[in-house]
């Protein structure tokens, strides 16, 4: 494996390993990341059409309409018509949901902090600017080259 290879398997990892750590941790607590990462979506970007969630989270539509479901079954999110478009149903957490959010958010902080507090305010910085980069080169190759 060459160096870039072996980097790619070393952030893979870690996304994995901190994704199976945030999952076991909430599930001590009754909760679930899949639900947390869902509830944490409507609240910061608001009411969303079930599309524009699966396509968020790079889900099959029938994924997420399942999730939502059992959302709305426990009351944490609800159903609302488009104010614009009648066929297009809009989700939104409820404040049940955001209790829920409230209960749930401050472990998967301290457990994001845990793991990056392992590094200095430079390193983060490092970190991010290197972050920053790699996202920047990704948004070049999926921009359609102009005609020639």
């Amino acid at each position: 494996m060459d160096c870039t290879e072996n980097l790619a398997s070393d952030l893979f990892s870690l996304f994995l390993r901190m994704h199976r750590m945030m999952n076991k941790r909430l599930a001590e607590q009754g909760a679930s990341l899949a639900r947390t990462k869902l509830l944490l979506f409507l609240d910061r970007r608001g009411p969303s059409r079930a599309a524009d969630i699966a396509d968020f989270f790079d889900q099959a539509p029938r994924t997420v309409t399942e999730a939502i479901d059992g959302l709305e079954r426990d009351g944490l999110v609800v159903r609302r018509p488009h104010p614009h478009d009648r066929r297009v149903k809009q989700i939104s957490i409820t404040e049940a949901g955001g209790r829920v959010l409230g209960e749930t958010e401050p472990l998967r902080q301290e457990l994001i902090g845990s793991v990056f507090g392992a590094l200095t305010d430079d390193e983060q910085a490092q970190l991010s600017a290197l972050f920053a980069k790699l996202s920047a080169e990704l948004d070049a190759q999926e921009t359609p080259a102009p005609d020639a």
